[in-house]
């Protein structure tokens, strides 16, 4: 069998994570910082692209992971067009796009551009991108809202998803696109995916304000007593926006975002912060249920990812809601590098097809 080297690199907002893998294996993992007075230089997300890669190069060389004997470089997706799940080549309509994205600034629209810098002197080395936040394959029914001024739209941790179910489909000698499966990422937000024979048909957006509520997302919310807020001249769009994602769930409720912390409060017997973590799992539960009924009632497993997953006691509250539906499995945490290195391999070894971004 071939052995392949995957730079798999995770631009975030004040960090960047970069790993080298050979086949399945990681041989090298550093999470570079970056100061909030580097950052501070330059007028965009998208213009730090250079002084990431600058780094990324300079930690590499004092690793001793040579540059150039990598066989595919994979970045972390960003805030591209709406697109099916795969593996795009990063091309000048992705670059475009990346630069200014149609769906706004974030951190992540850095892993396209960075990737691309690096192959530049490279030989027949390909720059990708693998299922961004922004992966779209819900059915046509389920984008109607209830009014024609709205739509749903699938915004959710595709990668993380994606590769989870993979990983069950394996561990059962399955094919992912054989199963029929409700997975789960309990994060900072929080998605709940029906995946349909290797196709997300329905999730709630995990970003701005559907679903289950988060450490730090209101999920969603009663729409006449919104309306009335904000309506109300109590607060300026940008206040409301920011109360629905990042200060929402337990920041609203318990003033921290640290879900650990809020396991440890309950624990020590904080009757409220118990309560309230009962309430984000019966949510996340109901949206299992839901998923449930979009794939006809047909599930082969309900699986548990993200940090979140390591709260047994959060896992085993939603599990007794929903286990009659089908079996539940927990994998804890969440690897992205991992998933990308697994992607770009894929591609390597001809499994998948790599997708054309337009």
């Amino acid at each position: 069998m071939n052995k392949y080297r995957i730079l798999a690199v995770n631009p975030g907002s004040t960090s960047t994570k970069i790993a080298v893998y050979e086949n399945e294996t990681n041989v090298f993992l550093k999470n570079i910082k970056h100061t909030a007075d580097e950052l501070a230089e330059f007028k965009d997300i998208a213009s730090q692209d250079n002084f990431r890669k600058s780094a990324i190069l300079r930690e590499l060389k004092e690793a001793g992971q040579d540059i150039n004997t990598m066989d595919i470089v994979v970045g972390r997706g960003g805030l591209v067009k709406f697109i099916p799940s795969g593996v795009y080549q990063v091309n000048e309509a992705m670059i475009r796009d990346l630069h200014k994205s149609p769906m706004g600034e974030h951190a992540s629209n850095l892993g396209g551009l960075i990737a691309h810098d690096l192959v530049q002197s490279m030989n027949n080395v390909k720059a990708y991108i693998a299922d961004p936040v922004v992966v779209d394959e819900l059915e046509d029914i389920a984008r109607i809202t209830g009014h024609p001024n709205f739509e749903r739209v699938s915004i959710f941790h595709a990668l993380n998803q994606k590769a989870i179910a993979r990983k069950f489909a394996s561990e059962i000698d399955a094919k992912y696109e054989n199963l029929n499966l409700i997975v789960v990422h309990l994060g900072g937000g929080i998605s709940v995916g029906a995946h349909l024979q290797g196709k997300v048909i329905d999730v709630n957006n995990a970003l701005n304000g559907e679903g289950p509520f988060s450490p730090e997302r209101t999920g969603t919310l009663p729409a006449w007593q919104l309306a009335d807020y904000c309506l109300s001249g109590k607060a300026e769009k940008s206040v409301i926006k920011k109360m629905i994602t990042g200060k929402g769930g337990f920041v609203a409720y318990l003033n921290t975002n640290d879900a650990y912390e809020v396991e440890m409060r309950a624990k020590e017997g904080d009757e409220k912060a118990q309560f309230i973590s009962d309430a984000m799992a019966y949510q996340v539960a109901k949206e299992i249920g839901a998923m449930a009924t979009v794939l006809k009632g047909i599930v082969d497993g309900i699986l548990l990812t993200g940090g979140i997953a390591y709260n047994k006691q959060f896992c085993s509250f939603i599990e007794q809601m929903v286990s009659f539906i089908a079996p539940v499995k927990v994998y804890a945490g969440e690897d992205e590098m991992m998933a990308l290195a697994l992607n770009g391999l894929m591609v390597l070894r001809g499994e998948i097809e790599e997708k054309v971004y337009k």
